[in-house]
């Protein structure tokens, strides 16, 4: 089955790729293609139980069109009155007999309302409304619900297209979001991080002032993303929060759309190593360096706890020196002071870094040991 992936206007997310969005939207069609056939078994049911029920959707696209050329021959009023339908009414009802008093006994569904649009002046919408009035009541009185036969959607609010309008719908965000989170690596570590929840009872004096404005920082970092470049390096010693506070800022921007992408400085040297030496390298490596130079935000974890080496030090510096290039912000958190910083990369890293980067320290006691003591886990 082919699908359709183009939309009268192309909103691609900037931070998804193309490939990605468009299996998004193939997994839109495939949930109203599943709908569509839905409807059709539950069509099929109904009209082998009411017959009554067949003929009156059979004859509902023509009694639509009779009426369409009523309104556009301008007839008298809205629509004008079926003088064969008037005609047939007796002058005295009671000469008739019974038959006489309820016309309506003998009709079919589809002649009840060809004399309820022909015999007054029942606009297009009050006929569509007769008409979905008469399709509830065979339903109901055949013992289904009065909507059987309407389309069903996984998302009301877009019918499953992932749009309402111009604007996407909150399902899309959610596909879009979590197709995000999985690439970041962050899916388990940003589990309650938000800045709001982040407590300062761990942290005194100095310890405490530094936290706050580190958590400054990084929320000014998250606000005005989209207007100021930024980059920033969250030193300290260990266990006061660099990570939580950079996973904090990574979850904002995901839940805004933006791309992320996480790893711990073992993870990442350990991926460039194998993509740069491993079979097959040259694609793999300029592969994962698109990604990796090109997401949103890129957070490098730990600095300093991988094995340094020439190789180590070179890809680093290339890393940052891209990414600075596209204008793409970068958070490294180490517990690495400045000084060890230069001492173990270059000076051509130490450089970049202070001189494209916001410095923040945090200082303290480890929180995590503090949490033990506590009898928190």
């Amino acid at each position: 089955m082919t699908y359709n992936l183009r939309r009268p206007f192309q909103v691609y997310n900037v931070s998804l790729k193309k490939e990605q969005y468009d299996q998004i939207m193939i997994e839109y069609a495939g949930i109203r293609d599943r709908h569509r056939h839905e409807l059709e078994k539950r069509r099929i049911r109904a009209y082998a139980r009411i017959p009554a029920l067949q003929e009156l959707e059979q004859q509902t696209p023509s009694l639509a069109m009779d009426l369409l050329r009523r309104r556009l021959s301008g007839s008298p009023g809205e629509f004008a009155v079926n003088p064969q339908a008037a005609d047939s009414q007796p002058a005295d009802p009671q000469a008739e007999g019974s038959q006489a008093m309820h016309p309506a006994a003998s009709r079919t569904p589809t002649e009840d309302l060809q004399t309820a649009y022909g015999g007054g002046p029942y606009s297009f919408r009050e006929t569509a409304v007769q008409i979905t009035r008469k399709r509830a009541l065979l339903l109901t009185e055949n013992g289904f619900p009065p909507d059987y036969l309407e389309m069903t959607w996984d998302c009301p609010d877009c019918r499953d297209t992932g749009y309402i309008g111009r604007e996407k719908c909150r399902c899309l965000r959610r596909r879009e979001t979590a197709i995000l989170y999985d690439q970041s690596h962050l899916e388990k570590l940003a589990e309650g991080a938000v800045f709001a929840s982040l407590s300062e009872k761990y942290y005194t004096g100095e310890d405490l002032e530094h936290f706050r404005q580190a958590r400054r920082t990084c929320e000014r970092f998250v606000e005005e993303f989209d207007q100021v470049h930024r980059n920033l390096y969250l030193y300290g010693t260990v266990g006061t929060g660099k990570t939580m506070l950079s996973v904090c800022a990574a979850r904002a921007l995901i839940e805004r759309g933006r791309s992320v992408l996480y790893f711990s400085a073992a993870s990442l040297f350990d991926r460039l190593a194998d993509c740069t030496f491993g079979s097959g390298s040259r694609d793999a490596l300029r592969e994962f360096t698109g990604d990796l130079y090109s997401c949103d935000l890129l957070i490098i974890d730990d600095l300093g706890t991988e094995f340094t080496n020439a190789f180590v030090a070179s890809q680093l510096f290339s890393c940052i020196s891209e990414r600075e290039l596209n204008r793409h912000s970068t958070i490294i958190s180490t517990n690495l002071s400045l000084k060890e910083m230069q001492a173990r990369y270059s000076d051509r890293v130490f450089s970049r870094i202070t001189s494209t980067y916001e410095i923040c320290k945090l200082t303290g006691k480890d929180i995590r040991l503090q949490q033990r003591r506590r009898g928190r886990r």
